[in-house]
């Protein structure tokens, strides 16, 4: 597998490739640390810009395209990734870290299944009949329709960019919305690519919009833009609450996914090496960086010992190291600076007397990496308190049930949960009990196009995925006549 860069690097703004008003941003190998490109940087005039133009589009050409057409769009737009998904896979592993065939199992896949699912809803999307008392005294016939929002701000992380995209897009699509991406600063090429294929597809001009650029030039323009209509932003806490305000300037509608703390239930009655199998997949995906990643794994004490041994030997098993080297399991975190903010973590995890099972350390050489890091520990502890956003977890022992519930419901976070056991009764009572969006059963964070995603608590506002989707990208009317 050839480790290349053949994406465009330029802004793709009201349907044209050019350069971006604030110079470039610099795009890392974080394998090597090497630049990989210089990509065009958006400024504000360039937010204005791609207003217009998606306010253009959503009054013209891109709403005088019928329901089923927006079907076909998203279909061939889905056909194309299709096609070009071995170099997609490849470009989110230069820019990401994230091994390859992760990337390809996942990530591209899941775009895929997103666009074609919202394809489906397209001309769908309909209103109902309201039966009602009528109108002092006379009779009415009323109803309501569902219509787009208007010009959606679709922000998305570095972190797993073609797949989350993919849940802001294709509902706004199908819904006859026009959306305008800003991708992270560290993984905008994939991202790019899939411009080239929206403009293939013959999506007309201002329909989607890349700008690639600084989230506090790029993001806080979108984000306090009269003509923005809404936002969708899936990033960390801090972010989603400047957002958040920003937002309150003309009342944008938010859907916001934001960070999480899950917590990993694993009973005493569970399938062991199932339950270690899928912890260990909860810790260490993607580098352990994943908004659901299933850090606090609160296991029943009678079998604590044989949980940590089980995640301890799962750590050292883990092969880090290209992307594109097929025996690798894991490869680099993002870039130095998260690198260096987990391995803050894991000092702070010791000072605070936690006990480091296994790793925790970054190996000589080039590359941002982190061997993966078992703790034992309390639910007290900074490790298990705040979102580290990198491979390290923590086992946290507890008596009963409704103990667990307790553990698992202590946090500011409510993204996502996993129960790990065999007793029905106790996967439903407990799925019930815990304060998570999504709740796993005997499968770490299972993700699909029909089923609804999003947080509570610190973890978020809205759903995104399934029909909460296209609720989320539609406003209500009631037309109302008097007969």
């Amino acid at each position: 597998m050839t480790a290349t860069t053949t994406a465009p690097t330029e802004l793709f703004l009201a349907g044209r490739w050019t350069s971006g008003g604030a110079g470039t941003l610099e795009t890392l190998n974080p394998s090597t640390g090497e630049t990989l490109a210089e990509v065009a940087s958006a400024s504000a005039d360039d937010v204005d810009t791609a207003v217009l133009a998606a306010t253009a589009a959503l009054r013209g050409d891109w709403s005088a395209v019928p329901p089923s057409q927006k079907g076909h769009f998203l279909a061939k737009l889905a056909d194309l990734v299709e096609r070009d998904a071995e170099l997609l896979a490849r470009l989110e592993a230069l820019e990401i870290g994230v091994p390859y065939g992760f990337a390809s199992a996942l990530f591209v896949p899941n775009l895929i299944g997103s666009l074609r699912y919202y394809a489906g809803w397209a001309d769908k999307v309909n209103g109902e009949l309201v039966v009602n008392d009528g109108y002092f005294g006379t009779p009415t016939h009323a109803y309501t329709r569902r219509e787009p929002v208007g010009v959606i701000a679709a922000i998305v992380p570095w972190n797993a960019p073609l797949m989350i995209l993919g849940w802001k897009l294709a509902p706004a699509l199908a819904t006859g919305n026009t959306v305008i991406v800003k991708p992270a600063e560290d993984a905008s090429l994939a991202i790019l690519h899939l411009g080239k294929l929206i403009e293939e597809a013959g999506f007309p001009a201002g329909t989607v919009q890349i700008l690639p650029g600084a989230g506090g030039v790029v993001g806080e323009a979108l984000a306090v833009h009269p003509g923005v209509h809404k936002v969708s932003f899936t990033g960390s806490t801090a972010t989603g609450r400047r957002i958040l305000r920003n937002s309150a300037g003309n009342f944008k509608r938010t859907t916001l996914e934001l960070g999480g703390k899950s917590p990993q239930i694993v009973f005493e009655d569970a399938d062991l090496d199932s339950a270690v199998r899928g912890a260990a997949m909860g810790l260490f995906s993607n580098q352990g960086q994943v908004c659901a990643a299933g850090t606090r794994v609160l296991v029943h004490r009678s079998i604590r010992d044989a949980v940590l041994d089980g995640l301890k030997a799962a750590a050292e098993a883990q092969v880090l190291g290209d992307p594109f080297d097929p025996a690798a399991t894991m490869g680099p975190l993002v870039n130095r600076a998260q690198r260096d903010k987990v391995l803050g973590y894991v000092e702070k995890g010791k000072a605070e007397g936690a006990q480091l099972v296994t790793g925790g350390a970054a190996p000589d050489g080039p590359g941002f990496f982190v061997a993966p890091a078992v703790f034992a520990g309390t639910n007290e502890q900074t490790i298990a308190r705040e979102e580290i956003f990198g491979p390290v977890g923590t086992v946290i022992p507890f008596e009963d049930e409704d103990e667990a519930i307790a553990l698992a419901n202590d946090s500011e976070y409510g993204l996502a949960a996993t129960v790990w056991t065999k007793d029905l009764r106790r996967a439903h009572t407990v799925s019930a009990a815990l304060q998570a969006g999504a709740v796993g059963v005997n499968g770490w964070s299972p993700l699909g196009p029909q089923l609804p995603w999003g947080g509570v608590k610190a973890s978020g506002v809205g759903r995104e995925l399934g029909y909460e989707g296209i609720l989320a990208n539609t406003e209500t009317k009631t037309v109302t006549i008097v007969l």
